[in-house]
């Protein structure tokens, strides 16, 4: 009995690690340098400048809006936030304790029944879809969390922009400015990341010219795996099992010593620090300030401390993700654990969108082989003598 293993030139790379699939102009990271780049600016600048409305149309339209355009744009998402009442609906039948992620991709896959556009491929139809779904999907978040638990979800305010809509539609009460400005800077920074996971998931669907909706399904459903999405909830448990700054060095050194990972420390992609952690630790901050206590800050600034001590003397350069300091961030707006992971998918939808209009206008079928390493010469043996 023999083994193939030469069925890929060069051999396989699992996972995928570092394979060049295609080109994209969306976005651009230097894991060495830390750096992170959406259409060419880099993030630190959109962090501080710009607005998640205007970096969705950034990444949709390879550049910035100019100032009609973007008051065009902002215009036609607020009109678009108010879901269908069979959607409602739908989501009624769900069971309480249903976890959000898996009601976000059945009810954002029904969405596509009552979109007007539904029968249409045309590139204009789909950036219609594009505006509707982006719109949609922080509604349907909300939603389904109100329902969950026995509240009618709200209507969308047109006056608020799109994470104070969100915030208010969460949670009944129009946010303070500097809240809502820190959730409008984390979907900035969750907007796109290049070729993870879903994003990927998203293109493998567009190429086979499947419908806007059922790639963007197809995201969700690989962003609510526990290695993609859902590090940031990981994260807030840790900081409320451990509860003050002054018992973060024994937590650290205790799992350090067990050999176990200090949740929202190191990245698959930076040797350096993520460049988005470092707008979020100090939207933390500044949260924490607003709101009358620093605790959860304060906390998660000492365990990413002695972290990064302790790495520092194993001369190893790990820091702090961008999902480890959103946590106390989204925690201090009084979001639920459960619902980070879909906030994130509120934000990525933008992204999602940018690289599956990008794959529609330049496609070709995703089909990549597989390094076959099984057996090749087995002898066929009636069922009666095996």
């Amino acid at each position: 009995m023999t083994t193939q293993t030469t069925a890929t030139q060069g051999g396989a790379q699992a996972g995928l690690r570092d394979v060049v699939a295609s080109p994209s102009r969306i976005c651009f990271i230097d894991g060495e340098k830390g750096i992170l780049v959406y259409g060419g600016y880099n993030i630190h600048d959109l962090a501080v400048n710009s607005t998640f409305e205007e970096t969705v149309y950034l990444l949709w339209n390879g550049r910035l809006p100019k100032r009609d355009e973007l008051a065009a744009f902002d215009a036609q998402l607020r009109a678009a936030r108010q879901l269908p009442s069979g959607v409602i609906d739908l989501i009624k039948t769900f069971p309480r304790d249903v976890v959000p992620m898996d009601a976000l991709r059945t009810a954002f896959s029904a969405l596509a029944a009552y979109d007007p556009d539904r029968d249409s491929q045309s590139k204009e139809a789909n950036q219609r879809k594009a505006v509707r779904m982006t719109a949609q999907c922080a509604t349907l978040v909300a939603a389904i969390d109100r329902v969950r638990n026995g509240q009618e979800p709200l209507a969308p305010k047109a006056e608020l922009g799109h994470a104070a809509n969100f915030l208010y539609l969460l949670t009944g009460q129009v946010p303070k400015e500097i809240v809502a400005r820190a959730l409008d800077i984390a979907l900035i920074l969750h907007a796109d990341h290049e070729y993870n996971a879903s994003t990927f998931a998203a293109r493998v669907t567009a190429g086979t010219l499947a419908d806007i909706y059922g790639a963007v399904t197809s995201a969700i459903a690989a962003l609510s795996g526990p290695l993609h999405g859902g590090a940031n909830e990981e994260v807030m448990k840790m900081l409320l099992e451990v509860e003050t700054p002054e018992k973060a060095e024994a937590y650290v050194e205790s799992k350090l010593a067990a050999g176990e990972k200090i949740m929202g420390i190191g990245h698959a992609v930076y040797r350096t620090e993520d460049p988005r952690a470092t707008h979020l630790r100090r939207m933390s901050e500044e949260v924490g300030k607003a709101l009358g206590t620093t605790r959860w800050f304060d906390l998660s600034h000492r365990i990413e401390e002695r972290v990064i001590a302790e790495m520092n003397r194993r001369n190893k350069a790990i820091r702090a993700n961008v999902d480890f300091y959103s946590a106390s961030t989204y925690y201090m707006m009084g979001i639920p654990i459960d619902l980070y992971t879909p906030i994130f998918a509120i934000s990525r939808i933008s992204g999602w969108i940018a690289h599956i209009l990008e794959q529609y206008e330049h496609n070709k079928l995703i089909r990549p082989r597989s390094e076959y390493i099984g057996p090749v010469d087995q002898t066929w043996v009636p069922v009666e003598q095996r």
